[in-house]
């Protein structure tokens, strides 16, 4: 029998990161609730002036990624999250002092919202990065576990503190506490006493074109991340355009009021946030690719129930929170799988890489998913658009039948484990690359 693993929390490292993290991540739900109200209430904007505020924030993902990641892989990454969150503690601090002296306009708020998607692209790339230097890699999975039960309660508790805060003390100076919760972090950051490798040295190092080559490569090259990326992009699309779909029509078709939907969100949310309690739980129980499968499939299924929802009566707002939260469950227990995987199998050397040309493959479907949903809902209806999403989000399914993730008995020990398939070396760079 193989000898038990202590918890990551029980790494003393690990706990003050985590720590850390879930105190901003907290502050961060507050400003992703706050900072669009700020604009609103304070600065009258429009509803088109917002949604350019929001997408502001996701810019960075896809433009500054790849460069993210190869800045990410030639220094050591601890230095760049406290610098990351020195930023976005400034960077937010900005707004209710602009406020406090009636000099804050649209444009800066616009500015904010870029400068805070870079960082935030800056630290989210490192720290997936930086988490399999702090804990053993069989302690991976329950690290990972933690974060995104850290995740869940932020999304849970931060619209709520938001909310309070924003009439207790008004938008712009809701988001001093954001800055406060990276302020936190920073100190969290800065008592770590953990031992990072050595980056490549200078004249070891590939050119830009190189690097980008590799950092795609180790996605694209390895037969288990290619597989996975391309179910979870699919997911996110499909997911989002059927998101899109759902508040329209559960307020408009279904007549929800917003009290009653924000109930079937808040309760179903706490799905998610079991699911990161008992993720690892639930891999150790069935194995690591039965677990996979699993929550693909009743992921995939479960929103399907929505479409049997016919109004605001108990028994619809107890399908539609069930489904949510089953569906939520089983999200986090894929998602933690999948993050410890791809830390996994991955290089110290390309993880930063590797994160980055993921990330901007799988986020970058998120707004193609949205405008897919806004577009079916707009020219087919809410209902036909609600069964056609729901339909496309069983479709990530397909992989469960020809991946070689969903072969895999356990996670793999390393990148050179024999559970998966080896990744050929980086082809060099050519005069063709793009810079």
């Amino acid at each position: 029998m193989a000898e038990a693993v202590p918890g990551a929390l029980r790494n003393p490292e690990f706990r003050k990161f985590w720590i850390g993290e879930t105190i901003s991540l907290i502050g961060t739900e507050v400003t992703r609730f706050a900072l669009p109200l700020v604009a609103v209430i304070t600065l009258g904007a429009s509803a088109f002036e917002v949604g350019v505020l929001n997408a502001m924030r996701y810019v960075p993902i896809v433009v500054v990624s790849l460069f993210a990641g190869i800045w990410l892989d030639r220094r050591r990454r601890l230095p760049v999250l406290i610098g990351s969150n020195i930023g976005r503690f400034v960077v937010i601090g900005i707004v209710p002092l602009l406020a406090a002296v009636n000099g804050l306009h649209l444009w800066a708020l616009w500015a904010v919202a870029l400068a805070l998607g870079t960082l935030t692209v800056l630290f989210d790339v490192g720290s997936l990065s930086f988490v399999p230097n702090v804990v053993q890699r069989a302690q991976l999975p329950d690290a990972n576990g933690r974060i995104q039960t850290s995740f869940s309660l932020a999304m849970i508790a931060g619209p709520s503190i938001g909310g309070f805060l924003v009439a207790a003390l008004g938008a712009p100076r809701a988001l001093a506490l954001d800055a406060l919760s990276y302020a936190v972090s920073v100190a969290m950051l800065m008592s770590l006493r953990v031992q990072e490798p050595e980056p490549q040295s200078a004249q070891d190092r590939p050119g830009i074109r190189a690097s980008i080559a590799e950092g795609l490569h180790a996605v694209f090259g390895n037969a288990v991340l290619r597989n996975l990326l391309t179910q979870s992009a699919t997911f996110n699309l499909a997911q989002n355009a059927m998101l899109t779909v759902f508040v329209v029509y559960t307020v408009r078709t279904l007549g929800l009021s917003a009290s009653q939907l924000g109930l079937v969100l808040g309760i179903g949310s706490l799905g998610a946030l079991a699911g990161g309690l008992l993720s690892a739980r639930v891999t150790r129980t069935i194995g690591f690719g039965r677990s996979l499968r699993l929550a693909t499939t009743v992921a995939g299924l479960a929103p399907l129930a929505f479409l049997f929802a016919r109004g605001g009566d108990l028994a619809s707002l107890t399908v539609l929170t069930a489904a949510f939260g089953v569906a939520g469950f089983m999200l986090v227990v894929y998602n933690v799988n999948t993050v410890s995987l791809r830390q996994v199998v991955t290089p110290n050397r390309l993880l930063a890489r590797m994160n980055a040309s993921y990330r901007m493959v799988l986020f970058g479907t998120i707004p193609l998913g949205a405008l897919l949903g806004g577009t079916l809902g707009e020219y087919l209806g809410l209902r036909p658009a609600m069964v056609i999403t729901v339909i496309l989000l069983t479709t990530p399914i397909l992989w469960t039948f020809f991946s070689p993730v969903f072969r895999l008995p356990s996670i793999p020990s390393g990148p050179d484990d024999p559970l998966i398939a080896p990744v050929s070396p980086a082809p060099a760079a050519t005069p063709a690359a793009k810079a």
